[in-house]
C-alpha cells in the first residue's frame, strides 16, 4: 500500500490541538501545555494510522462503487417495476468488495 499517512496526521492524532510547525519533516514544538511526542511516539502513530487507513480499503472503494450508482432513481424503479436492480446491484458491489 501507498503510504498516505504523514508526520503531520500523527502529530494531530496524539496531541489534538497543539502547537506546532513541521518544517521539511522537522517538527518545531511550539505548544507550553502539551509535552511534544518522540520521534518513535510519532514512528508508531504513523504506522498504526497507517494500518486503520489500509484496513478500510474495502469500504473507500464500496462509496467509490455506490456513488456511480444512480440508487434513488434505481430504488424507484424497483418500487414502480417490482425489480430488486438496486438490491442486485448492492449485493453484487459487496461481493466484490467484501469485508475482510
Amino acid at each position: 500500500m501507498v503510504n498516505v499517512i504523514t508526520k503531520a496526521d500523527a502529530l494531530h492524532s496524539l496531541k489534538p490541538n497543539s502547537i506546532w510547525v513541521l518544517r521539511g519533516g522537522v517538527v518545531e514544538w511550539l505548544d507550553e501545555v502539551q509535552t511534544e511526542p518522540t520521534t518513535s511516539d510519532i514512528a508508531t502513530e504513523v504506522t498504526r494510522l497507517q494500518a486503520v487507513y489500509d484496513s478500510q480499503l474495502y469500504a473507500r472503494t464500496r462509496k467509490a462503487k455506490y456513488d456511480l450508482l444512480n440508487q434513488d432513481e434505481m430504488r424507484y424503479d424497483d418500487l414502480v417495476n417490482n425489480t430488486t436492480t438496486w438490491r442486485d446491484g448492492i449485493a453484487a458491489i459487496k461481493a466484490a468488495h467484501p469485508k475482510p
